[in-house]
Parts: structure tokens; C-alpha cells; sequence
């Protein structure tokens, strides 16, 4: 299957296949945030032939991965969404403006910045912290769940804002 640069555009309304498609990658990506979480949640399991020196570095590892797969993925749609606005009207782009300013409210931070715990005070004191009272190999997960939260935070705003314009184009019905 070859992915392309850009949402397709559909003949009728060109918004809601945009959105169609956004809807599909952002269950894509909140897929791969769980995925992660879900392998963690397996790591009991290697407990009594794993040490806590092995497999708590495992599963921050774990975390690290699900965390930058799930940003190229979230920076990827943003892309994508992009190289397709670039065709459309005003008054389709101003229906896109929520998911836009998502996107430009989390902009894609390097994975250097993402990764470095002295770009990243606040989670490296708590990490630090969590390491102390539980044990310290138990820090590196800390701050990779860190990181992985900040995933799933933006998969959820993005979510969000796709059900808001979905409910605007009158696909699902409005619930309080």
C-alpha cells in the first residue's frame, strides 16, 4: 500500500473526506500511544525472570519507542493536512481551523529536545523523585511515561477537534 503526502480530496465535500481520513490516522496514532501503555502493563508477567535492573530499563525503552512513533506519526499528519488545505477554499479552511490550531498549538518538538532531561526540568525532578521513593531504576520509566503522556495529550486535543468539525458537517449527532 502506498501512503500518500496528502488526504484525499473528495469530489462532493472536500472537508469531510479531509477529516475522514484525519479521523482514521488519529485512531492510528492513539493506537500506537496504547500500544506502548499496553506493553508496559505485560512487563509483571517477566517479573520473576526478569531483575528490576533489566526490566524496568526495558520498559522505558518500550516507552521511548510507542513516544516517537506516535510524534513522526502526529507530525506526519500534520503534514498531510497541509499539502491538502493548500488547495481549498477560505471557507473550507476556516472549517479546518480547529484541527489547524491544535497542530500549531503543539508543534512538533525535536526528539532531542523531547529526550534531553535538561530541556525537561520539571518531568526530570519528578522522575528523580519517583526514583528515590520507589527505586532508581524506576526513574528512566518515569520520564518516558512523561513523554508518553505528552503523546497522548495530543492525540486526545486532536480527537477533540476531529469530533468538533464532525459534529459541525452533521456526521455524528451532538450529546451533552
Amino acid at each position: 500500500m502506498v501512503e500518500s503526502d496528502s488526504y484525499p480530496l473528495q469530489a462532493g465535500n472536500r472537508v469531510a473526506g479531509i477529516v475522514e481520513h484525519l479521523d482514521r490516522d488519529v485512531e492510528r496514532g492513539e493506537d500506537l500511544v496504547m500500544l506502548g501503555y499496553g506493553l508496559v502493563l505485560l512487563a509483571p508477567i517477566f517479573a520473576p525472570l526478569l531483575p528490576p535492573k533489566i526490566l524496568l530499563p526495558l520498559m522505558a525503552l518500550v516507552f521511548a519507542v510507542s513516544a516517537t512513533v506516535a510524534r513522526w506519526h502526529f507530525a506526519k499528519m500534520a503534514k498531510k493536512l497541509a499539502v491538502s488545505s493548500a488547495g481549498l477554499e477560505q471557507r473550507e479552511l476556516c472549517q479546518l481551523q480547529p484541527i489547524a490550531e491544535v497542530f500549531a498549538e503543539h508543534p512538533r518538538q525535536t526528539l532531542a529536545v523531547a529526550f534531553n532531561p535538561l530541556r525537561n526540568l520539571s518531568r526530570t525532578a519528578k522522575s528523580v523523585l519517583g526514583g528515590m521513593l520507589v527505586n532508581p531504576f524506576w526513574g528512566p520509566t518515569f520520564y518516558m511515561l512523561g513523554l508518553q503522556f505528552v503523546e497522548d495529550r495530543h492525540f486526545y486535543l486532536l480527537n477533540r477537534a476531529v469530533l468538533g468539525i464532525e459534529q459541525k458537517l452533521g456526521r455524528i449527532p451532538i450529546r451533552d
